[in-house]
């Protein structure tokens, strides 16, 4: 599945992809407040005794007959850090997201970036320990090939919190969910936005879901919480049901517009890699 060949010869091509469109990188660009000797220039401080003389600007002393020291952006390492979703109601997209989830994963591994997996339902558990390097690539696969669908529902918020609390310093977070959640989404948004965390949004959605085809009196039951409803089913209650379905969708797209999240929708019958490769041409994981 995961770990199968074919599969892993169409990550390595949607990492030359990487390489082409972004130059090698699938994470925000993020360059720490702290002033140092790195790549890129940031301002002029007065020299001081101790300074480091080589960076001195001595065309500036020539002029002003000042002696002033050149700053420097510091790039800080980043961890890219997914949060997928193993409740039940990601039954029929669970292969999707973990075949997505697998494809991000590995170009960051293959990029140098740190990578951390988490699974999402009623708490947050984790897959994969902070990882860093392609030696680190079969143990990412075989996590996930071997993720479980759990939790008795799904609680973006609690989960979210739970991150915040065990993850302090700010990264990359990119949750993979259908959204489909109780409580809603919007308190996770927040939570997430809170820990100054770059934020990537990947739905994933089943086509059957998005109407239903359902007429008569049926007895549903939730795949998740195994709670019992009796209802009837008519033409109008089947237009609503597509109605709100759109409406939520609708809802979470503009939410993550609104706070300046990136977002991608992405049904289970499009090809992992399509889905991949809208990601890197809009820009990578970034807003």
């Amino acid at each position: 599945m995961l770990t199968d060949p074919e599969f892993l010869k169409r990550l390595e091509t949607l990492f030359l992809l990487t390489r082409k469109v972004l130059g090698g990188s699938m994470r925000a660009d993020r360059r720490s407040q702290k002033k140092g000797s790195g790549l890129n220039f940031a301002d002029y401080a007065e020299y001081h005794a101790g300074d480091d003389y080589r960076h001195v600007d001595w065309n500036i002393y020539g002029r002003l007959e000042a002696l002033v020291v050149k700053l420097y952006e510091l790039e800080e390492d980043v961890t890219v850090h997914f949060l997928l979703d193993c409740s039940p109601s990601m039954d029929s997209k669970f292969l999707f997201a973990r075949q997505v989830v697998a494809a991000l994963a590995y170009i960051a591994l293959s990029c140098h970036d740190k990578v951390s997996i988490h699974a999402v339902a009623d708490k947050m558990t984790p897959l994969l320990r902070p990882a860093h390097g392609r030696s680190k690539v079969f143990p990412m696969l075989r996590a996930l090939e071997d993720a479980p669908l759990e939790g008795k529902d799904t609680d973006l918020a609690a989960c979210a919190d739970e991150f915040q609390h065990r993850v302090k310093r700010p990264g990359v977070c990119v949750l993979v969910s259908d959204f489909f959640a109780p409580a809603g989404y919007a308190e996770a948004v927040k939570r997430l936005k809170w820990g100054r965390h770059d934020v990537f949004f990947i739905q994933t959605l089943d086509p059957a879901e998005m109407k239903c085809d359902w007429k008569g009196d049926v007895d549903l039951q939730c795949c998740e919480t195994g709670a019992h409803r009796k209802v009837t089913i008519t033409s109008a209650e089947a237009a609503r049901y597509a109605a709100a379905m759109k409406e939520w969708n609708d809802g979470l797209q503009s939410e993550c517009a609104r706070r300046g999240i990136g977002y991608v929708q992405a049904f289970n019958d499009t090809p992992f890699d399509r889905v991949v490769e809208i990601i890197l041409r809009k820009g990578g994981l970034v807003a």
